[in-house]
């Protein structure tokens, strides 16, 4: 039995009765069920929520040249293994083309961090980040991702990272991908077996 089944079997007898009453009302409106861009059905969520989303996802605040950059630094920041997909996988760049939308006040560290980032490749490799090889890009970001190793100079591409690398987490480990590598699985049904056998013993209480 899944989880759902689960849940449907534990509450559907506590609230049957309630349903039924409340559908007996005379005058009831119908539920209002918000739909997605996609047409689907979005329980749990007002129409304003969906038309604030469909209204971000209409347009793009980041250029290609943006997105690549992220979607390389999302990827050093999670890559992938042999136990789940990396951060792009997870399509933690989209998260994070929605989040600088959604929170403005994101724009300009991000914007400004990812120029910083190609100028200093430039000056060091005359290639940008995207452009420069995998060990040149590795070698950039060991020189931002530990704050407290900063060299002189540096100080602009550590405050960057450490955004980039907070987004790129909080978008990988809310996806079904981020999920499984934590190993959770929320609340499930199990069954009591009784005190542990190890536990019986220490207190001498095996065979009662």
């Amino acid at each position: 039995m899944n989880r759902r089944d689960s849940l449907k079997a534990l509450g559907l007898t506590a609230i049957s009765a309630g349903v039924v009453l409340e559908a007996c009302k005379p005058g009831k409106e119908p539920e209002v069920v918000a739909k997605g861009a996609d047409g689907e059905a979005q329980p749990g969520r007002q129409e304003f929520e969906v038309e604030r989303d469909k209204k971000l996802n209409s347009w793009k605040f980041f250029t290609e040249h943006e997105m690549a950059t992220i979607t390389l630094l999302a990827d050093i920041i999670i890559p992938k293994d042999d136990k789940s997909g990396s951060a792009s996988d997870a399509k933690v760049p989209d998260f994070i083309e929605f989040i600088v939308k959604d929170m403005p006040g994101h724009q300009t560290p991000m914007r400004g961090g990812l120029k910083w980032l190609d100028l200093q490749c430039l000056n060091r490799y005359q290639k940008t980040f995207k452009d420069a090889s995998s060990t040149q890009q590795i070698e950039m970001v060991d020189d931002i991702a530990y704050p407290k190793k900063v060299k002189p100079g540096m100080q602009q591409g550590v405050a960057f990272f450490s955004l980039m690398r907070d987004l790129t987490a909080s978008g990988f480990f809310t996806t079904e991908i981020g999920i499984k590598d934590l190993g959770y699985v929320g609340n499930v049904p199990n069954r009591w077996e009784g005190v542990p056998a190890d536990v019986l013993k220490q207190y001498g209480m095996e065979g009662v």
